[in-house]
């Protein structure tokens, strides 16, 4: 499928404050990014690097007063996800160097005070892609989908706690539940196609067979037509804007849209 997806973002200052921003996606095996647009009002200079995740970050100072950021996609994604129920868990030692990272726990993902909830859901299976899926569709299950039962300071300890969360909340436990059975497992934020209420989402993958899958928690079977902005070992990584001052978010909007061209 062809989506456009737009996001329009509106902060507010009293004072200059720098800000970061993840609002480029990339291009690679799961996505062609078509056509982008990246606005900013004032026009203030932009410096763009990558981060240690790869992901593009767009480094400004927001001056005083209003400050508008919008983008617009056209992407290339996948009506599916892939799915291999064989592909098998690496080994620690085998892993690539630059994965073992998404083996340990995070500020969000305390994979560590985790194992024996992920034994308990894993049971005797196979260590495969099965494992993680098992680990999805109990979390689909257990997990109670509620707007407004966390906040930006939840981790997955807390969400086994309270049984709720929201997608943000249902990826961290996949990542730490997954890390606990020493699946390498990483955070994903962008868009979804048909998501309700639309925003933008969150779901994880996990490293089997060689390679990332995708899974996501908050329905009933992980569907295709995602497009990635940003990868990270939990959302502080992933934040879409990072502003290392005084603030206010005055406004935020999202859409996804087919097209036919």
């Amino acid at each position: 499928m062809i989506i456009d997806a737009t996001c329009h973002l509106q902060y507010q200052t009293t004072e200059d404050v720098p800000a970061i921003f993840r609002l480029r996606p990339r291009s690679g095996w799961a996505q062609w990014i078509m056509r982008e647009e990246f606005h900013i009002h004032p026009q203030v200079p932009v410096v763009e690097f990558p981060d240690i995740f790869g992901n593009l970050c767009q480094r400004v100072v927001m001056p005083a007063g209003d400050f508008f950021v919008s983008v617009q996609y056209r992407a290339l994604v996948p009506d599916t996800v892939d799915v291999d129920e064989y592909a098998p868990q690496m080994l620690a030692q085998n892993l690539p160097p630059d994965i073992l990272h998404f083996l340990l726990p995070s500020r969000y993902c305390q994979s560590d005070q985790l194992t024996e909830l992920a034994n308990s859901i894993i049971g005797t299976s196979n260590p495969n892609y099965f494992q993680i899926e098992m680990i999805r569709r109990w979390i689909h299950q257990e997990i109670r989908y509620e707007i407004g039962s966390s906040d930006s300071s939840t981790s997955a300890l807390e969400t086994v706690q309270t049984r709720s969360g929201v997608c943000r909340d249902l990826a961290h436990l996949g990542i730490a539940l997954c890390r606990a059975i020493n699946v390498p497992a990483r955070m994903v934020v962008g868009f979804l196609h048909e998501l309700e209420p639309m925003d933008l989402h969150a779901w994880f993958e996990a490293y089997v067979g060689g390679r990332w899958f995708t899974f996501d928690a908050t329905t009933f079977k992980t569907e295709g037509n995602r497009l990635v902005i940003a990868y990270g070992r939990d959302a502080a990584d992933v934040a879409l804007s990072s502003i290392f001052g005084p603030f206010t978010m005055t406004k935020m909007m999202v859409t996804v849209t087919p097209t036919r061209f």
